[in-house]
């Protein structure tokens, strides 16, 4: 059983430093615009920074908050309901700790709960919460995964997570609408083959 108090247990938020003063992150903002060629004085850009520096906190507001509160109240009058629950084609938005470029997605998110069932926007919640802070897909998908096991300890948990990054459709390689898979498996997803492929071909991946 892993502590609430244990800093790593899923859900937990992420890491916190000393709070960076605004004009800090504006002036920040600024060198960048001078280091890409332009004029951070001309006209056009003289709000830029701000603008910039009130974006990234919305990015990045994930770091703010515990995914896993979203996941603590349960609802046990399911009328013996015991089969997936799943939530398909969530959208979501992120950035790759890399190169901050944007990661835009959609992930599908499955449970088959023990005795109790969570609110299906809360399912979303947890997704959003870890993807607003800097990612790479493998980590998110595993969080978002984790913390549902975690905190509903149900027989299984399923998340399929499928993005295009614009460090590789923008930048480098160059090559835009290849889009990136990935999955966490846990529990009777993981250890049978059959229950595997049901939730598979509910997600349309079978």
């Amino acid at each position: 059983m892993i502590d609430d108090d244990d800093f790593d247990a899923p859900g937990k938020p992420a890491p916190t430093f000393q709070p960076i003063p605004m004009a800090e992150a504006e002036d920040a903002v600024r060198t960048l615009l001078r280091w890409a060629g332009d004029d951070p004085e001309r006209e056009g850009l003289l709000d830029t920074p701000g603008r910039v520096a009130r974006a990234y906190r919305e990015y990045f507001k994930g770091y703010e908050e515990d995914p896993g509160r979203h996941l603590a109240r349960t609802f046990g009058e399911v009328g013996g309901y015991d089969e997936i629950v799943l939530l398909r084609d969530i959208p979501f938005q992120s950035h790759c700790e890399h190169h901050m470029a944007p990661i835009i997605g959609k992930a599908h998110i499955a449970y088959l709960p023990r005795d109790r069932v969570v609110g299906i926007s809360k399912l979303a919640r947890v997704l959003h919460g870890f993807a607003r802070r800097l990612q790479v897909q493998e980590r998110l998908t595993a969080e978002v995964a984790d913390c549902i096991q975690h905190h509903l300890d149900p027989v299984g948990v399923a998340v399929v997570i499928e993005a295009t990054h614009a460090c590789m459709s923008a930048r480098g390689v160059m090559t835009p609408g290849v889009v990136m898979t990935t999955s966490r498996m846990m529990g009777v997803f993981r250890d049978e083959d059959s229950s595997r492929r049901e939730v598979l071909a509910l997600m349309g991946k079978g």
